[in-house]
């Protein structure tokens, strides 16, 4: 094996996010390895602080390698809105300032978007999901899911921006979505997917 491969038996995730690990595990099912929450180590969350998805990602991932000697994955992701430049990107979590619910995320959202046609409500949902070994390069995927803000919230299923972002394809909000759907064309889906293509390559 390669020295990538041989320490490769135990990730931890760099996130506390229960749902996040359970998908993980299953991404890594095939490969033979435990995945175990950061918040088992007590060890406390990165300061992310990078200007891109990808250079969070990294952050976080690189310093829960640092804390417990195993290799690492994180991932981070956001809202990218049109008629706002862009925004809220990295700060998706924390739109509405530090320590907002989902919920005042979303009303701030919609309040900056009041009087904006349909036609400049695109935005597009982005993920970076990389893994950081012990040896050799971090292996680093994205994923990009497009659609557009509605002007209130539709559905009761997912979490974050969700009841607000329709699925143009579908005409569905994510929060309308099975697991299912969602997860066959969500950022998020398509980022972990392509990873695991990554480890495919690296385990032939």
């Amino acid at each position: 094996m390669a020295e990538f491969d041989r320490d490769f038996r135990r990730v931890v995730f760099a996130s506390g996010n229960r749902g996040k690990l359970l998908e993980v595990k299953k991404l890594l099912a095939e490969f033979d390895v435990t995945v175990v929450p950061q918040s088992e180590f007590d060890i406390d969350a990165a300061t992310e602080d990078g200007t891109s998805f990808v250079q969070n990602a990294l952050i976080k991932a690189r310093h829960a390698a640092a804390m417990t000697g195993l290799p690492a994955i994180a991932d981070d992701s956001g809202l990218a809105v049109d008629a706002l430049d862009g925004r809220p990107g990295v700060h998706s979590a924390r739109y509405a300032g530090e320590g907002a619910s989902e919920a005042q995320n979303i009303d701030k959202l919609l309040r900056d978007l009041k009087g904006i046609a349909d036609e400049r409500r695109g935005a597009v949902f982005y993920c970076a999901a990389v893994l950081v070994p012990l040896y050799g390069e971090a292996l680093i995927a994205e994923g990009a899911w497009h659609g557009r803000i509605l002007t209130a919230r539709l559905g009761a299923g997912g979490f974050g921006y969700d009841p607000v972002f329709l699925d143009t394809q579908l005409d569905l909000t994510a929060a309308q979505m099975t697991p299912q759907e969602k997860n066959a064309r969500s950022h998020r889906g398509q980022a972990f997917r392509r990873l695991a293509d990554m480890l495919r390559d690296r385990n032939p």
